[in-house]
């Protein structure tokens, strides 16, 4: 079984667009996620929807902003907003893309994978990177239990790339790579940190 990207999907790929030059692609952080959205194939516009959902219905306002700062490399402060209020922001991005686009085939497949299987050994590796800061670690623990290891995972990848001054042993990064073979990952979601492996 394959997903329909072989790249990072879902909200974490919308935490990739908030890099530090985003304010050029965009006026606002909505504009930038709607201009993305709209230039992606249903899977992806349909991925991002279903993880912000689930992020909305299962962890609080303040839970979110950690983990939105954590996978974004730059990300604007949530003044004036809350964690809520943007993931909901993201969620009504996606419906709009949605109700404009005629036939639109739902996730199936390895796309609805959700890594419930695999919850101990996420949750496991997100305490292992102890470079992360503790309400980081926290705050994926929290996403991997009540939204899903996949969503979690993915999220680890994203905060464990935007600390580069860091590494992961091999065994680390290993154990990661079986994680995403099992759900069914494209090459370039995990690869995403290979480079931080400590090669002493």
């Amino acid at each position: 079984m394959r997903r329909f990207s072989d790249f990072d999907f879902g909200v974490s790929w919308v935490m990739a667009l908030f890099h530090q030059d985003w304010m050029y692609k965009g006026p606002t952080a909505a504009d930038l996620v709607a201009k993305h959205l709209a230039a992606e194939a249903d899977g992806e516009v349909l991925a991002v929807r279903r993880d912000a959902r689930t992020l909305l219905d299962n962890l609080p306002s303040e839970t979110l902003e950690v983990l939105w700062r954590a996978g974004a490399e730059y990300i604007p402060g949530f003044v004036g907003t809350t964690g809520s209020e943007w993931t909901r922001t993201v969620v009504g991005l996606c419906d709009a893309q949605l109700s404009a686009r005629p036939d639109v085939r739902p996730l199936m497949g390895a796309d609805t994978e959700d890594g419930l299987a695999h919850r101990d050994a996420v949750v496991a590796e997100i305490e292992r990177v102890e470079f992360l800061p503790a309400e980081v670690r926290e705050a994926l623990v929290d996403c991997a239990c009540h939204c899903t290891p996949d969503l979690a995972l993915r999220i680890l990848v994203r905060a464990v790339w935007n600390t580069p001054r860091q590494s992961l042993s091999a065994d680390q990064y290993a154990r990661l790579e079986a994680i995403g073979a099992a759900l069914h990952y494209g090459e370039y979601v995990v690869d995403a940190v290979k480079f931080m492996v400590d090669q002493d």
